[in-house]
């Protein structure tokens, strides 16, 4: 349990005792308001792993805002007007705060002086306040949440704290914590027809216990279970499967905001968040491809293509995003633009329309599946996809032309770990740095984007067993190299991990297509499927400041351009069953290989609690 220490008797009338009992704290009160000494005492006494909360007991607030304030998890420290906490990382630090002196009024001999009842009419500034101030001052980060109509204040004297309660009684804390449950920046579709009613659902699984972690599980059951569905291949299947998927999206939905509304965030909540959305899609899409089987049309090859067309938009946004987002002197005449457009309510929705974010997207398979066939779903899906694709990347060239941004070391390291090169690509770095240092800013995406092209080109063109895939993948080996053989700096080099993603993916693809080998296609799914598992990963880890996974890991799975290779050579020694039970095993171990690292990782101590709020992907 939680520990708050009230810096003195609660105020007469006050509920704040009620109120941190109510969010899971066990209280103490110092017996002197005024003596940071026995705060300090109390400190002492609760266990270091603990997390701990000093409140004036002068307090006078919403529940909600000391709920933000004290019980997020996310935060190392967090504190709003007369209220702070400290997790166990903090803790160290908020102790050396108070035993330095963070008391607000007299002490020692001056406060002696003075009887107490009057030093307590004369405090003016609350002992939280000035531990925050202190913790800020020492370089520990206090986090203030946002608070908007909130009440959170320690009023000086009777007839403020008298304005302060009716502040508190005009404003329901509840309709506010239930607003604040919604993703600030969401899709078109999901605002409007989802949210609307999916926050009153989150706040039924609050209040029954049910955890988001929960609540993403049963997520991903339904969406596994629509899969199924439309792999039967009838008509009721696909109703049933578009019902399904719909419902598995609420839920999708709900988890994040019954996060939100309880702050119940989580480091396995994170991992779980991050994957799942991507393993709920794909899955479906190959519930359909089983489904349209049945029915005797082979649409696998529409359903990997749009899973690589997905996973390279994705990929597009991260790079971008991470490339720029602590860019200094990072302007741009488009940004601008962009910005202007966002003040007319209007294009705001149909711009986050247009790039068919997760709502739209699955409402449209989920709509098309129950009234059509799987092939005019991919359809849809691929063309839709495909002009978003279009739209955002060219915005984002535009951008990038006519930015003015010093990349940092930081950026150019994540562009590095997201281009998951591995020893063939490293080895040819180290050799051709020379070269490449010699070569022109634009040399590096043109290289990564030619070595890319000539490979999947060659793969899709080639009769099947022909070496010259093989030539172009070795080819592409070189270029790769030589495209990340000095730091990712420049305006487009956040290009080169989309177009690696698009060069390995697209290859697979094409080699597995050109087989026309039962199974080829469904294991070639397989395994882009398993490498863009590793490629969510790392972007997820990237994300929360961990780094990406270890080198060990990317060197046994071979990197983009190995396992490139690896599938070309494949097609050209194998033919028949032999190629699909090899891309199949090589499918098993890089999805072995790749979870238990994840899994690792994500369920330590050491993985962060992201929860993105920017991406509606």
């Amino acid at each position: 349990m939680s520990t708050a220490i009230l810096t003195g008797p609660p105020v007469p009338g006050s509920s704040l005792d009620g109120d941190l009992r109510s969010l899971g704290f066990d209280v103490r009160v110092a017996p002197d308001s005024d003596d940071p000494g026995a705060t300090a005492a109390l400190l002492a006494a609760v266990p270091a792993t603990e997390r701990v909360a000093v409140v004036d007991a002068r307090f006078v607030g919403h529940v909600h805002a000391l709920r933000l304030a004290l019980t997020d998890p996310r935060f190392p420290a967090a504190a709003v007007p007369g209220a702070l906490t400290a997790q166990p990382g903090a803790r160290t630090a908020l102790t050396r705060a108070l035993t330095a002196g963070g008391a607000p009024a007299a002490t020692g001999a001056e406060a002696g002086a003075v009887p107490s009842s009057q030093r307590t009419a004369e405090r003016t500034e609350s002992l939280p306040d000035a531990l925050a101030a202190a913790l800020e001052d020492g370089g520990t980060a206090v986090h203030r949440p946002e608070l908007g109509s909130l009440v959170a204040t320690v009023p000086d004297d009777p007839q403020a704290r008298n304005e302060a309660r009716q502040a508190v009684a005009a404003v329901d804390d509840e309709a506010v914590r239930l607003r604040s449950a919604v993703k600030a920046r969401d899709g078109f579709f999901t605002t409007y027809a989802i949210s609307p009613y999916s926050r009153y659902i989150a706040r039924w699984c609050a209040r029954r216990g049910f955890t988001p972690n929960q609540v993403t599980t049963a997520s991903l059951i339904t969406a596994l279970i629509a899969a199924g569905a439309a792999a039967t291949g009838t008509r009721g299947g696909y109703v049933a499967a578009g019902l399904l998927l719909l419902f598995s999206f609420v839920l999708d939905c709900t988890d994040g905001q019954l996060a939100r509304y309880s702050l119940q965030y989580s480091t396995m909540g994170a991992w779980l968040d991050a994957t799942f959305d991507r393993a709920k899609e794909y899955a479906y899409y190959a519930g359909l491809a089983l489904g349209a089987a049945r029915g005797g049309d082979d649409v696998w090859a529409l359903a990997l293509a749009a899973m690589v067309l997905q996973t390279c938009r994705h990929v597009v946004d991260f790079s971008f995003n991470e490339a720029n987002h602590d860019a200094v002197s990072n302007t741009s005449p488009t940004a601008a633009l962009s910005d202007r457009l966002d003040s007319v309510g209007w294009t705001v929705w149909i711009r986050r329309m247009i790039v068919l974010p997760i709502g739209e997207r699955w409402a449209m398979i989920a709509v098309l599946t129950a009234v059509t066939t799987p092939r005019i779903v991919f359809y849809a899906l691929l063309a839709g996809c495909a002009f978003a694709a279009c739209y955002t990347t060219a915005g984002r060239l535009l951008r990038s032309v006519t930015r003015k941004a010093r990349r940092t070391d930081r950026a150019a390291q994540a562009l590095a770990d997201l281009a998951d090169s591995g020893p063939l690509a490293e080895a040819v770095a180290r050799a051709g740095r020379g070269i490449a240092a010699r070569l022109p800013e634009l040399a590096v995406p043109v290289l990564a984007l030619i070595g890319g092209a000539a490979v999947v080109t060659t793969a899709a063109l080639a009769p099947y067993g022909s070496w010259a895939p093989v030539a172009a993948a070795a080819v592409y080996v070189l270029t790769s190299g030589l495209a990340v053989a000095r730091p990712l700096k420049g305006a487009l080099d956040w290009l080169v991990p989309p177009v690696f993603r698009a060069a390995e993916y697209g290859t697979v693809l094409a080699l597995a297509a050109r087989a026309d080998v039962p199974g080829a296609l469904p294991a070639a799914f397989g395994l882009v499927a398993a490498v863009a598992y590793h490629h969510y990963d790392t972007v997820y880890r990237i994300r929360g400041g961990s780094g990406a996974p270890p080198r060990l890991l990317v060197r046994l799975t071979g990197g983009h351009e190995g396992r490139t290779l690896a599938a070309a050579l494949l097609a050209a020694l194998l033919t028949g069953a032999g190629f699909t039970i090899a891309l199949t095993a090589l499918a098993v171990a890089v999805a072995l290989v790749v979870l238990v690292e994840s899994i690792r990782f994500w369920v330590s101590s050491a993985a962060p609690a992201v929860h993105d709020e920017g991406e509606t992907a």
